[in-house]
């Protein structure tokens, strides 16, 4: 069964939510990256549903329709979950987030008592983590991006503004040739096909009514996140890919280093896409073992 519809939050705000999979199915909870909104990853679709699981992915506020939170912490998206998983009828979930998706994947590990195990993809460490160059390793357009940020909102919404002219119609074709200083031959290489298109569609929809919520997730990640990693007491897998470009492989090694009691998987040669696509039926098996145990 899929829905694509929206939830009605406590402060009136809407936020975006598509649901695939059996009513009665375990939600896991899908942080998209950034920017990103909730259409859908067919790849990690059929994964979920061939184990009986309900996929769940909102858009965070300010992509899509989703209401704009502007000066939203990484941490408020726990608060926002909880009120999908209420709307829904569920009491406990999994959740993974890709890339921007990670950090609001943790958070709802430390402060949402439903989560039952995390799975980070390719996720963004703590812009203020001790020991860690955080731009160090990134593709120039990355960097030109966090740059724009740490200059305030007037400078990161000029960029990102000039970036979106280019991906809001963009194909998977015009996505490869205007990201390429952060796509790794490995990534060029799955943006094709089915997951090519899906991406494509995520930005189109994201970016669809402008840059909000790209712009607030920057800002987010370069401040506090409002939780500290201590708080997560579930399981945590880690994924990430030594090829990386936009979210370096520094980044995957130190929340591993953070999390010791965390799963990681630091794959060599692998991307910030690849890794991800390649390995979504282990991710998942893992995920839902390690849930189970507990």
């Amino acid at each position: 069964m899929i829905t694509f519809d929206h939830v009605r939050l406590p402060d009136g705000r809407r936020l975006d939510v598509r649901v695939n999979g059996p009513a009665d199915g375990l939600p896991l909870v899908f942080q998209h990256g950034t920017p990103g909104a909730a259409t859908p990853v067919r790849a990690l679709e059929r994964a979920a549903l061939a184990r009986g699981l309900r996929l769940v992915t909102t858009s965070r506020p300010g992509y899509g329709d989703s209401t704009r939170r502007r000066g939203r912490d990484v941490v408020d998206v726990a608060a926002d979950t909880a009120a999908v998983l209420a709307a829904i009828g569920a009491e406990r979930c999994l959740t993974a987030g890709w890339s921007g998706g990670g950090p609001h994947a943790l958070a709802c590990g430390a402060r949402l008592g439903a989560v039952a195990a995390v799975l980070v993809i390719s996720g963004v460490a703590p812009y203020l983590a001790d020991g860690l160059d955080w731009t160090a390793g990134m593709g120039e357009d990355n960097i030109a991006e966090f740059s724009a940020a740490l200059g305030g909102e007037d400078e990161l919404r000029s960029y990102l503004l000039q970036q979106r002219e280019q991906l809001k119609d963009a194909t998977a074709a015009d996505i490869v040739a205007s990201m390429e200083t952060v796509l790794p031959d490995v990534d060029r290489a799955v943006l094709t096909g089915e997951f090519g298109e899906d991406v494509a569609a995520s930005f189109h929809e994201a970016l669809r009514t402008g840059v909000d919520g790209w712009l607030d997730d920057d800002l987010a990640f370069t401040r506090s996140w409002g939780f500290s990693l201590e708080e997560i007491s579930v399981p945590v897998m880690i994924w990430q890919g030594s090829a990386d470009l936009m979210v370096p492989f520094s980044h995957g090694q130190w929340l591993a280093a953070q999390l010791p009691g965390a799963s990681a998987h630091l794959e060599e040669g692998e991307g910030h896409l690849s890794v991800g696509l390649g390995a979504l039926d282990r991710m998942l098996d893992e995920l839902m073992s390690a849930a189970s145990r507990l």
